[in-house]
This record gives C-alpha cells, sequence and structure tokens, in this order.
C-alpha cells in the first residue's frame, strides 16, 4: 500500500523517535492499551475502503496497496458496512482487541459467524461477527450476550472473566472479589477501560479500588464487552504479569436510548449459611443495586453523549470464626466468655455510588475526540471474619476519580492517538472502636498463632494509602508497510508522574495478647503491641513517582497461513522516596553498636553477628545515593500463528515473551513509617512466656489497661521495641515469562481452543527476620531469633526479591456463539493447574515470609489453585418473549498452605512449609472431589410498555442447590514427626464462598 509518501512515512518516525528520546529524557510512565478493533483483508488493487458505524456514523477510510491488502486499525468496536467499491459492501461486527480478516471481492461472503450485533450503543443490527483467530494471544472476548444473560452474584461486569480458560473470580462471604490468573495473586492483573490501565501501586488488588472492597470497579451499565488475555499479550501492555483485561466502554449513538433498573434480594431470599445453622440465628441481610444510562446525540454522525450511574447497598452476612490452629475444637473451648460470645454470624453494611460520563466528537472523518470521567465512592464495614470478631471492625473509605481525554487522528497509512489522563483513588479505614485491644493464641508449643481478636482494631487497620496525578500517551500505527507480506506497526511512548501516600498505621488502640492454654486463658497478658511515634519523623509518606515506558509492535502477516506477532517494550520507575532514602544515623549506629545479647563474643558489634549468618547491612543501609532504578526492563514479545488451509478453520498458535509488573508501594514505604511510628513489643512474664528482664520485658501492672499514655510513657517515645524495615538496595521488579502452544478450530457452528500455557513469576518483594543469634544462627533449640532485635530497637526486618511462582495450565474452550436463528448459545471454559509457589501462606497477596532463614530456603509447595475447574455457561431465547441463562460452576479443592508442625526431626523447628488437599464433596460421579459447586439460573421476561418503551423482569437464582462451597480450614498437621493422613478439612460451620441458595430479582426498563 503506498498512499503516503515515503517522506511523510520518515517525518512521522522522526517525531514519534523524538518524542521517545524526550520522554526518556525525563523521570517516569503510564501506558494505552488498546481496546480498539483492526479489519485486514484483500479488496480490489488501489481501491477505497469506505467503513461506516452503523450507530454513530462515524467513517474511517484507506486505500488498498497495489497487492490488493488493506488494514483499518484502531476502530471503535462495533457495527460497520465496510465496502471497496459496488457489490462490495459488508456488515460486520468488530469485537474488542481483536484483529479480523475481511475480503471485499465483490459478493464474497466473509469470515465468521453470523450472529445479532448488538452495538456498544445498544443499536441492533443483524451482521456477521468477525471471530479472531490469527493470534498468538491466549484469551478470549466477553461479549454483551453474555453479559446479558450469564447469571451474577453481584454487578462487577470482572465476574465474566472466570468463563475464560485460566481465570478465577471470586467472591468471599464477605462480599470481597478478586479476580485471579493462575497461580499469582489478582495484584498481577491489569484492566485497561478504553486503553487506560487501572493499575493501582499502592496497594494489593491488581486495580485501584478493588483491595478489600465489596464493590464494583466501573458501572456494568457502561461496559461495552471486554477481552481476556491470559498470557502472551502484545507489547502495548504494561505493568502487568498475569492477565489483561481490555475493555470498551459504551458510546451514545445516532438516537436516544437508555435503560434503568433496580435489582434486590433480602434475608428471606436466601438460604441460611452454615454458620448460621450452627447458630440457629440468620443474620438479617439485604443486596440492592439500582442505576441507569441514557446516551444519544448532540448532533447527528458528529457528536454524541453517554452517561450512566449505578449504585449498590449491601448488608452482608459473615461468620466469625476462629483463626485456623492445631486441634481447634479443644483450644476454642477455652477462650474466656466474653470472646466466646462474639463468634458467629454478623453483618457488614456496604453502599457504593458509580457514575461515569462520556463525550465523542468527530469533526471529520480523519478526527475522533473523546472525554470521558469516572466517579467511585464507597463506604463500609470491614474486617470481621475469620479470626477477626465484629467488634475489630473499621469504617472504610475508598474512592476513584478518573478524567480521560484523547484525540485519533487517521489517514490512509497512518493512525495515531494522543491521550491524556488524570487520576485520583485513595483507601482509607480507620476502626470503628477505639481502645485497647486483645489478641487470643496458642501457646508457644502451638506456634502462638492467632484464635481470635476482639475489642478495637489494632492500629495498623488505620491507613491511609492512594496515588494521584496526571499521565499522557502517544500511540502511532503505520498500516501499509511492504516487506515480504503486509505490517501493520505500532510504537507508542507514555509518561506519568504520580503522587503516591502511604501512611501504614496511626496512634491509637494498644492490642494486649493472651495465650490459651489446655486450661483455660491466662489471665495476665504475655505481651502488648502499641503504637508509639518516634519524635522528628512522619508516619505518613509521599513521593512523586516518575513512570516512563515505550514500545514497539510488528504485526506480520507473512502470507495467507503465517502471521508474526514481534514486539519490544521498555518500561522504567522512578520512586524518589526509595531511592533518595537515607537510613537514620542512629540505626546504623546501633547496628554497629556491641551486640547485648548472651553469647556475643566481646567486642563483637550485632552487624557482626548478622554478616555471620549470612545478613550484611550494607545490603540494606541506603545512603540516598548508592540506589538506583532499574533500567534494563527490556521485554521481548514473540508471537506466531499458522492458518494450516488459509481459511481459518484450523490455526495453530503460540508464543514466548518476558512482562514486568511493579512493587506495590505499601512495601517499598515501611522502611520509613515503620520507625516512625513503631509498634513496638513489651513482654510480660507468665506461667507460658519468659523473657530477659529490660527495657522490654517488664512485670506486669493492671495500669497499663490505662490507655496509650500509659504505655507510651514506659517507653518515652524512645527508639526501644521499634521494628526497623529495611529493604535492598538492589530492589529488581516482579516479571513472569510466558509460553504458550495451542490449536483453534472452526468445527461447524463450534470455536475450540486447546491451549498448554506456561507462565513463571520471579522477583516477587518478600520481607523476612533479619534478626540472627550472636553465633549467626537463625535457629537454636527449635526457636528462631525474634529477641535478638538491632540494640536500642526491636526486631530487624529485611525485605529482599525472591518470591516465585511455577504455573502449567492445559486451557480447553468450546463456544458455540449464540445466533438468531439457532435462539441458543453456549461456553465451555476448562483449566488444568499445576501450580507451585516458594512460600506458605495460603494468602496469595502476603509478602511476609518468616517460617524459613531466607526464601531460598523455602522448599516449592502447591500453590492456593485448584487443580481443575470447569466453568459453562448457556443462553436460550424462549417462547412468550423469555430470554435463559445458565451457569455451572465447578472446580476442586483449594490446597491449604501453612507451616506443618508435628515434630518432624528432618527440620530445626520441628515444622515444615507444607499444602495439602481437604476433602471435597459429591456432584453427579466421582467421589469427594469438588471444592466448589454451583449451578445458576436466570429467567427474564421482555415485554412492551409505550412506544420505544420495553419493560423488563429477570429473576436469578443462584446456587440452585444450595451447596456448600467452604472457605475456612481446620488443621491438625499431626504429632511425634507422624503428619496426618488428612491434615487439612474445610470448616464445616465457617464461611463459604460465593453465596447460598439466593433468589435476585431485577426490574428494568429499556427505550
Amino acid at each position: 500500500m503506498n498512499a503516503v509518501s515515503n517522506y511523510k512515512k520518515l517525518l512521522l518516525a522522526r517525531l514519534i523517535a523524538a518524542a521517545v528520546i524526550a520522554t526518556v529524557a525525563s523521570p517516569v510512565v503510564s501506558y494505552a492499551q488498546s481496546a480498539d478493533a483492526n479489519l485486514r483483508g484483500m479488496a480490489a488493487p488501489s481501491s477505497t475502503i469506505t467503513a461506516t458505524n452503523t450507530a454513530t456514523g462515524y467513517t474511517r477510510v484507506t486505500k488498498a496497496g497495489a497487492d490488493g491488502t488493506y488494514a483499518l486499525v484502531s476502530l471503535p468496536p462495533g457495527t460497520y458496512k465496510v465496502d471497496a467499491g459496488p457489490g462490495t459492501e459488508q456488515t460486520v461486527t468488530l469485537t474488542v482487541a481483536s484483529t479480523a480478516t475481511l475480503n471485499l471481492a465483490a459478493k464474497a461472503a466473509p469470515t465468521g459467524n453470523a450472529v445479532s450485533a448488538q452495538n456498544l450503543g445498544a443499536v441492533t443490527v443483524n451482521a456477521n461477527t468477525l471471530t479472531e483467530v490469527t493470534t498468538s494471544e491466549v484469551g478470549n472476548t466477553v461479549s454483551q450476550r453474555q453479559i446479558a444473560t450469564v447469571p451474577q452474584i453481584t454487578r462487577n461486569f470482572l465476574e465474566f472473566a472466570d468463563t475464560v480458560p485460566g481465570m478465577v473470580f471470586t467472591v468471599q462471604q464477605n462480599g470481597q472479589a478478586s479476580l485471579q490468573s493462575g497461580g499469582q495473586a489478582p495484584t498481577a492483573i491489569n484492566v485497561y477501560i478504553d486503553g487506560v490501565g487501572q493499575k493501582n501501586y499502592v496497594l494489593p488488588g491488581g486495580i485501584t479500588g478493588q483491595s478489600n472492597s465489596q464493590g464494583n470497579p466501573f458501572p456494568q451499565l457502561a461496559i461495552g464487552e471486554y477481552k481476556v488475555i491470559t498470557s502472551n499479550y502484545k507489547a502495548e501492555y504494561d505493568q502487568i504479569s498475569s492477565a489483561a483485561v481490555t475493555a470498551e466502554t459504551k458510546s451514545g449513538t445516532n438516537e436516544f436510548h437508555g435503560e434503568l433498573f433496580g435489582d434486590w434480594t433480602d434475608t428471606w431470599m436466601r438460604a441460611e449459611t452454615p454458620s448460621e445453622i450452627a447458630a440457629d440465628k440468620k443474620t438479617p441481610s439485604h443486596d440492592k443495586e439500582y442505576g441507569f444510562s441514557f446516551g444519544g446525540p448532540i448532533i447527528q454522525d458528529k457528536a454524541h453523549f453517554f452517561i450512566a450511574y449505578e449504585g449498590k447497598e449491601y448488608d452482608t452476612p459473615i461468620t466469625v470464626v476462629p483463626g485456623s490452629v492445631n486441634q481447634q475444637a479443644q483450644v476454642v473451648a477455652q477462650l474466656p466468655p466474653s470472646a466466646l460470645a462474639q463468634l458467629g454470624p454478623t453483618g457488614l453494611p456496604f453502599k457504593e455510588d458509580l457514575y461515569f460520563a462520556k463525550l465523542d466528537w468527530e469533526p471529520s472523518n480523519r478526527d475522533r475526540i473523546e472525554f470521558s470521567g469516572k466517579y467511585r465512592d464507597e463506604s463500609a464495614i470491614s474486617g470481621p471474619g475469620t479470626g477477626q470478631a465484629a467488634s475489630t471492625a473499621v469504617n472504610v473509605v475508598n474512592y476513584d476519580r478518573r478524567f480521560d481525554i484523547r484525540w485519533d487522528h487517521s489517514s490512509d497509512s497512518w493512525f495515531n492517538r494522543l491521550q491524556a489522563t488524570y487520576e485520583n483513588a485513595f483507601y482509607k479505614p480507620t476502626p470503628v472502636q477505639f481502645g485497647n485491644g486483645y489478641v487470643y493464641t496458642t501457646i508457644p508449643s502451638e506456634n502462638q498463632q492467632t484464635i481470635l481478636d476482639v475489642g478495637p482494631a489494632t492500629p495498623l487497620a488505620g491507613q491511609d494509602k492512594g496515588q494521584k496525578g496526571p499521565s499522557i500517551s502517544d500511540d502511532l500505527t503505520f498500516n501499509d508497510f511492504e516487506w515480504h507480506g503486509d505490517h501493520v506497526i505500532k510504537m507508542g511512548v507514555s509518561y506519568k508522574v504520580v503522587t503516591l501516600t502511604a501512611q501504614d498505621a496511626f496512634n491509637y488502640n494498644p492490642q494486649f495478647y493472651y495465650y490459651v492454654t489446655p486450661a483455660g486463658t491466662e489471665p495476665d497478658p504475655y505481651q502488648v503491641v502499641f503504637p508509639s511515634q518516634l519524635p522528628g519523623t512522619n508516619p505518613m509518606v509521599r513521593t512523586s513517582d516518575r513512570q516512563l515506558g515505550t514500545y514497539i509492535q510488528d504485526d506480520w502477516t507473512v502470507d495467507d497461513h503465517l502471521t508474526l506477532n514481534l514486539g519490544l517494550r521498555w518500561d522504567y520507575e522512578w520512586t524518589p522516596s526509595y531511592l533518595n532514602w537515607v537510613t537514620p544515623q542512629a540505626v546504623i549506629n546501633a547496628l554497629n553498636a556491641p551486640n547485648p545479647w548472651p553469647g556475643a563474643a566481646p567486642g563483637q558489634t550485632y552487624a557482626q553477628s548478622l554478616a555471620l549468618g549470612g545478613v550484611n547491612v550494607g545490603n540494606y543501609i541506603s545512603t540516598g545515593n548508592n540506589r538506583h532504578p532499574q533500567d534494563n526492563q527490556f521485554m521481548p514479545r514473540f508471537g506466531f500463528s499458522y492458518d494450516i488451509n488459509g481459511d481459518q478453520a484450523h490455526v495453530i498458535h503460540g508464543g514466548a515473551g518476558r512482562s514486568y509488573d511493579r512493587n506495590l508501594y505499601e512495601l517499598l514505604q515501611l522502611e520509613q513509617t515503620k520507625i516512625a511510628l513503631g509498634q513496638p513489643t513489651l513482654g510480660f512474664e507468665t506461667p507460658y512466656s519468659t523473657c530477659n528482664p529490660g527495657p522490654t520485658c517488664i512485670p506486669w501492672n493492671p495500669a497499663y489497661y490505662g490507655g496509650l499514655s500509659v504505655l507510651q510513657g514506659l517507653l518515652a517515645a524512645s527508639s526501644t521495641g521499634r521494628e526497623v524495615d529495611m529493604v535492598t538496595n538492589n530492589l529488581k521488579t516482579p516479571y513472569s515469562d510466558q509460553v504458550s502452544l495451542g490449536m483453534r478450530n472452526q468445527i461447524g457452528e463450534w470455536n475450540t481452543d486447546v491451549t498448554v500455557a506456561r507462565v513463571n513469576s520471579f522477583n516477587g518483594l518478600v520481607y523476612q527476620l533479619g534478626n540472627r543469634y550472636p553465633n549467626g544462627a537463625f535457629w537454636e533449640n527449635g526457636s528462631q531469633p525474634w529477641g535478638d532485635g538491632i540494640p536500642g530497637w526491636g526486631n530487624l526486618i529485611i525485605a529482599n526479591n525472591g518470591l516465585e511462582t511455577k504455573t502449567t495450565q492445559l486451557l480447553i474452550s468450546a463456544e458455540k456463539p449464540y445466533t438468531p436463528e439457532s435462539h441458543w448459545g453456549v461456553t465451555i471454559a476448562y483449566t488444568y493447574s499445576h501450580a507451585l509457589q516458594n512460600n506458605d501462606s495460603q494468602d496469595v497477596t502476603d509478602q511476609y515470609a518468616f517460617d524459613e532463614e531466607t526464601i531460598g530456603d523455602y522448599p516449592f509447595i502447591g500453590s492456593a489453585v485448584a487443580r481443575h475447574r470447569l466453568v459453562s455457561t448457556a443462553s436460550l431465547d424462549g417462547p412468550w418473549g423469555l430470554l435463559f441463562g445458565a451457569k455451572l460452576t465447578l472446580s476442586t479443592p483449594i490446597p491449604g498452605l501453612g507451616l506443618a508442625c508435628f515434630n518432624d526431626t528432618s527440620t530445626p523447628s520441628g515444622c515444615l512449609p507444607y499444602s495439602a488437599t481437604p476433602p471435597g464433596s459429591h456432584f453427579l460421579i466421582g467421589g469427594p472431589i469438588w471444592g466448589y459447586r454451583s449451578i445458576d439460573f436466570q429467567v427474564t421476561k421482555n415485554f412492551k410498555i409505550y412506544g420505544n418503551f420495553d419493560g423488563y423482569v429477570r429473576m436469578d437464582l443462584l446456587n440452585a442447590f444450595n451447596w456448600n462451597n467452604y472457605s475456612d480450614y481446620n488443621t491438625n498437621y499431626g504429632a511425634n514427626g507422624v503428619l496426618n493422613s488428612t491434615p487439612v478439612t474445610y470448616n464445616t460451620i465457617g464461611n463459604i464462598l460465593g453465596t447460598p441458595r439466593e433468589v435476585k430479582v431485577t426490574l428494568g426498563i429499556k427505550f
């Protein structure tokens, strides 16, 4: 294709290169990941190809090359009339983030599946949906049909992502939801809405607003459709190491359309949870969701608007159960009556408001301008559940505001997108009660596991964490390069300056710890942990984080059979609060002071004791100029697809690549906030607790119940007992290496894909105990050196890179797309996972590992990932305006991970990291092999109200057979060196995943 001169191409290439160089000279970034569609194919040589959106009138034009090839890039997903001259016109639907093939020879039939295409603006046009098959990416698309028909627990649009093999969407009994891929944490995921990443830079959860939240990330009414890519994404995708979700929002059209809905369920509309049955008490609860959308023209074919709002009010039942402890029933019975009374059902109230608005203007068929904004505001009571009584609840304020503006400009042979974004997202929990808190634990021989927290929440429950700031990106695509085939070359550069804020604790609520013994709970506490601010320090840390990234991607169609996807990206991040941090001189002096602990050689310093144990303090002491950002984050990405017959019916695909994520700021800032507002520990002598008398080990006095000021006075705001966190000076960025090989087939009306994917992640940041005994040992007589902290301070906690996961998956999908002619559609997604991790935490977001000397000493054990998982959905157009939907979800039990203590003589502590799969339940065939079972149904009745106003009534029946999908574990690993045959079982009166049997009713109006 030679529609534009070589001079113009050279000029544009030099401009983008200059932009990249100029941005690299500045500090760091954000990136645009397109949710747009691309259309490629053959037409008459040198013909003009025109694509017109049937709903908005948006028109794009290009020219075919001398060989007849053409490409239209970055089209908003939707339905288009495409023609290359008389007799070639076809109406097709392009899906989100896809590259489809359409040949425009006169009277040629399109390649694709005939379906009723529901445009993103709600206009329905009969068209052919072009299925993307010649891609190396591993994933699938979630359509508007699925969003409209699949039963749903909550209106979180990401809930449909688990219809894609390799994805798991989880709803805890407390209503908090998470999306996970493979053996990695939700943190490794990124979601892109209209090309803008929603990454949370401070907190876990993957995207902003989703950490410890029952809320929805975006109004579902505003989502058109989205694509889930589990691995081998292209070079434009950034800050990610597991799955990418890229979504396109709805736009207004040339006709006014809208929707109004409300759904609810109540106490009497659901079954009792297992804990409610055990307590013979049903906790009052209700769920309400409501909202509206409205869109239409401002100027026909030129400008449109779209607005949406969704509200959510929940009161979710939750069960307070003890923490996972050995011999649980016997231990729990010894809790004080006041603590025992706090076990059982309680509720979690929640409220959320979500707004979205979008304006688009197309002044010419070469230009499109969009402006959009999102506002999310929510408040919630959070915390109660496993090991946490209702009295420990916190009030969570969570908000997220984003504003985007973008300008698209196209010519026959190139397309450019300039996009600017501003974001402001914060998470601010505070305790509901203030005063003394009480923590009940097992005795030392039972590893001091927490049984139950009661009373006002820990100071760590109060936080202020968030991010705000602007970003700008530019993406340039050339679509007419020819060299041994056709090339679509996309390149881009992005820059972000965002202020990161983190306050990890507040100055209130001391916590008193008590041993629960076989004879009862000890009357006096064995320790108290309380906040104490160091004079001259600030417990809140802010930094101006700068992020820079650039990439180039070549999608190379070699011939009708072979397509290559070749990409390279590079990212760079500058975090001044980490890079410029100066370790306090008082800490350095203490490290180099004589070691006061028994057994130290005369003149031996504490740093020398650490060195004997392999800890070089020089690797953690920061001078303000000895830390450097990682500048070698190059990410090659290679993919291929081979169409065996050249007809898109049988396609072999594969790929390999590297993808860097990022370190969460809440982990980096601990070396500053822990010193500023420390959590010193005072120990007290009890029959089960001994300690060496000194500043942090004193006789118990009931006067210490007298309030925080009494306790802080004991240490006089000194450094005594104050934990010191230190981060490695050689900080690396987490990344994953991905490889896959699979085959897609079109068999009649069915699309299938069988893929084997391997994803290994590396360099996860992890905190571990830095203390060592004077002789350098980490273990002595089965104990760790928790008491041998930095002289005059407290324990030393050091952070290094080292967390790893290894995941191999077999991903099988089969889909019979819905068509108006057949009236039905089916999706089937099966995942086999073999996932390993070098940590023993059940919580995949946990980045602490205190059970071994170094992270390298941890064995790889099974991750908290189900071995087998099957998700199937179906929809059917019934008689009398009825629409039916169903969803089946099955998975084998998730292994329980923990430290197995059974006096194993092969380890210094008698314990070892262990992963054990609990016995499951029956389902139709086989034995007790299932850990999650749910069959959900929905039926919708559509009816005419008046004119263009249509009404509907919908009923969802969730977990129709009321299967209990337990989420809490009991552990009894054994004793005397003998491991129990069934060390982990489900707690059958604990919390569940999903929901008990529940009916949800929805009323709505569409026009």
